[in-house]
């Protein structure tokens, strides 16, 4: 296959780059809707016990508020008493209650209104409402019409002035802070690499078409989105993932193809004949590296979670297009481009790479010794990461949005909108005692500010106030519900140990099965569904992984090593998050605030994204010291002369995707900048400590062994091999039976 295409586009390589350039015109064109065609999404896990709650609220009119205003009275004295400030509020709950889309609204205004909607000064209040349906139609329609029809008629000289908040609310801000990030991303980004290429190759031409080949992957990547975007939710921050990696990988593929393309024109080989055996070598070590990458993100469908699901869709569209690009137009242009690709100057040879690495090999367990160390001491802070549930201090402190909540969390005793509701769908009219005592116990519960219910409302055990409200409460099925109110402690330390006690205190009664739910149970029942798969999608990426690098190389060693030291790497990517992140030691640098917890979809996004990087440079890596090894029979010496002449490629490529990666750490959102951080760091960390110092030692180490497989594989292996180098393979000098031997 390889063969064929390449005497293609050796032959007619202007009609390749002239249909290439049309093929990107109608690309460009399809991508340019993609941010549009992208989803918001929620955190809510697809048959939990929290989504059964909010559906039976919604059918009887009610739902957990996911719109909150905050009304502040103008004036040092004034306060929410007042009967100016008043009037005004009632005038923004009057509006609030007219925008289509908007169901129920309460407010601090209301008769027997809890005290938790004003705060302790009163000097604010909260009118708070739910809006159904999906994210898309609320933060797409119900909250900029919210916007234009309650904001805009605020007065702007008083009595009071009016934030918009909100669950959905924030998380649409931090949506269109990611579209602003990914735009001033590519205005950074593509120059940067593109000035990079330049220093790597000192040759305008071939810095352009392997910038090209970046750009091809983008927007490939870009227009496949918006195609699966068609059929199924493909959350708006998988444009984001899909310029870096697209980026990233379309150049490191292109590196690698130039890089090889040089060696075959500086071995005497003509332009054409040079382009084809670099395809050949080149194309098939990018296949293997490309079908890592994919499979390491694909395995995120095993996640039922559109926001995950996303990047596997992005991530899979990213390895075919920059594949594509690299094995396709690339050789075409390095074909038009000929000699004019060669370095001015004599080139790097990699004589340093070599002798630290002949240095590592002489003495393995100190050398390997030592980089272990190192990783484990960096990565030991992962140790004590803690998962938690995102909130509005995602965004930057300067967001309107984050200031109110800042404000409720200072000035508030409580935050009502993150109440739970026990939906007791079975209890009729003649269970109102039950109800009353059920309610009264849950308010006793350690964490719980307040249970209202269609009987009244109780505090410790104790009722503080008859319910007004009691239609309120009311299923149209005839059950009832109840509002769990926690307290501000409760939600700051510990939300989720929250929902697990009221669970377990609603379990079946005489009112028959409860089902709880609210804002802490959604984020809840989410961590506890990406929890409960971790295991299998960590498997799952180390086993498909090991199996392609096992196709490649035809050993069980060589894989077994390389997966063992990926995890070690990543260990750092993992304590730098917790250090810089959970625990804040970042936070003056890069502008957030640290919250003690990370939220769990981010860590496993950067596993895999990772983890599949960081086998695209062995696969690089290994491709070269395995030709070496075949060429030579030497496994030690193949160490590095492998290393050496891999380590200008490995590390133009390492830095010029940690470059790509550390753009987001500018990013108004804290998601992207844990993203931008930590895969800088686990880019450059692989390229580095792994490939310079714990590789070479393991391989030094084993010996011939490296290249062992069982007698089975060894004949599977035979029959899928399709590395670089080609021949025999050397007769063992030791008793493993090595890949290749007769």
């Amino acid at each position: 296959m390889l063969e064929i295409l390449a005497r293609t586009v050796t032959r007619h390589p202007r009609r390749v780059v002239a249909v290439t350039c049309l093929v990107l015109l109608a690309l460009s064109a399809a991508a340019a809707g993609v941010v549009g065609a992208l989803s918001l999404n929620r955190y809510e896990a697809p048959g939990s016990e929290s989504l059964a709650a909010r559906e039976a609220l919604a059918a009887s009119g009610r739902g957990s508020p996911n719109v909150a205003l905050l009304v502040e009275p103008w004036g040092r004295d004034a306060t929410v008493d007042d009967p100016a400030v008043e009037a005004a509020a009632l005038q923004v709950v009057g509006d609030l209650e007219s925008v289509p889309g908007v169901g129920d609204v309460w407010s601090a205004w209301d008769p027997a209104t809890p005290d938790t909607l004003v705060s302790d000064d009163r000097t604010a209040g909260l009118v708070l409402a739910w809006a159904p349906g999906d994210a898309d139609r609320v933060r797409g329609t119900v909250l900029p019409a919210i916007e234009d029809h309650v904001l805009a008629g605020v007065p702007r000289d008083g009595p009071v002035t009016v934030t918009l908040g909100g669950g959905d609310q924030v998380f649409r801000v931090a949506a269109e802070q990611a579209r602003t990030d990914f735009l001033r991303a590519e205005l950074v980004v593509i120059p940067l690499v593109g000035l990079l290429l330049w220093a790597v190759y000192r040759r305008l031409g071939v810095a352009l078409v392997t910038l090209a080949t970046g750009v091809l992957a983008v927007v490939g990547t870009l227009a496949a989105l918006r195609a699966v975007a068609a059929f199924t939710d493909v959350s708006t921050f998988a444009s984001n993932i899909a310029l870096v990696l697209g980026i990233g990988l379309g150049v490191d593929y292109g590196l690698f193809m130039v890089y090889r393309f040089r060696e075959e024109l500086a071995a005497g080989d003509g332009v054409a004949d040079a382009v084809r055996r670099a395809v050949r070598a080149a194309g098939r070590t990018i296949a293997f590296s490309g079908l890592t990458v994919a499979a390491a993100l694909a395995v995120l469908l095993v996640f039922p979670f559109p926001f995950l699901s996303s990047f596997a869709y992005a991530g899979i569209a990213v390895v075919l297009s920059a594949l594509l690009a690299s094995v396709v137009f690339l050789p075409a242009a390095l074909t038009l481009l000929g000699r004019r690709v060669l370095p001015r100057g004599t080139p790097s040879d990699g004589a340093l790479w070599r002798r630290t690495v002949e240095r590592v090999t002489s003495r393995p367990l100190a050398w390997g010794g030592a980089g272990l160390a190192v990783l484990v001491l960096l990565g030991a802070p992962a140790l004590g990461i803690t998962f938690g549930a995102p909130d509005d201090r995602v965004l930057p402190s300067g967001s309107p949005v984050r200031a109110m909540y800042d404000t409720v969390r200072a000035d508030f005793r409580t935050e009502e909108a993150d109440a739970l509701q026990v939906v007791l769908p079975h209890a009729d009219a003649g269970d109102a005692a039950a109800v009353a005592a059920h309610a009264a116990r849950l308010s006793g519960l350690p964490g719980v500010e307040r249970v209202d219910a269609a009987a009244g409302s109780w505090a410790r055990g104790e009722p503080v106030a008859p319910s007004g409200t009691a239609s309120r409460f009311t299923l149209a099925d005839g059950g009832t519900w109840v509002s769990v109110v926690p307290t501000g402690e409760a939600l700051a330390e510990d939300p989720t140990g929250l929902v697990a006690a009221v669970r377990d205190a609603v379990a079946p009664t005489e009112l028959g099965a409860a089902l709880v739910g609210g804002y802490p149970a959604d984020l809840a029942d989410y961590r506890d569904g990406v929890a409960e798969r971790l295991p299998l999608v960590a498997a799952l990426v180390v086993l498909v992984t090991l199996v392609v690098l096992f196709a490649m190389t035809g050993s069980v060693v060589v894989p077994a090593i390389a997966g063992v030291l990926n995890v070690l790497s990543l260990s750092v990517m993992f304590g730098v998050l917790v250090a810089g992140f959970q625990e804040g030691l970042l936070a003056g640098v890069l502008g957030f605030e640290a919250t003690g917890t990370i939220e769990p979809s981010i860590p496993l996004l950067m596993f895999c994204i990772a983890y599949g990087l960081s086998m695209d440079y062995q696969v690089f890596l290994l491709a070269r010291v395995q030709e070496e090894y075949r060429r030579s029979g030497d496994a030690l010496g193949a160490v590095p002369r492998g290393v050496a002449r891999s380590a200008p490629l490995v590390t133009a490529a390492a830095i010029i995707l940690a470059a790509s990666f550390a753009v987001y750490a500018t990013s108004g959102i804290t998601f992207l900048q844990q993203l931008g951080i930590g895969m800088a760091v686990a880019v450059l960390v692989d390229a580095t400590i792994v490939r310079g110092v714990l590789l070479p030692a393991a391989l030094g180490l084993v010996g011939d062994a490296a290249w062992w497989s069982p007698a089975p594989l060894r004949r599977l292996a035979r029959r899928w091999r399709l590395g670089e180098a080609e021949g025999p393979a050397p007769a063992p000098a030791a008793p493993p039976v090595l890949v290749g031997d007769a």
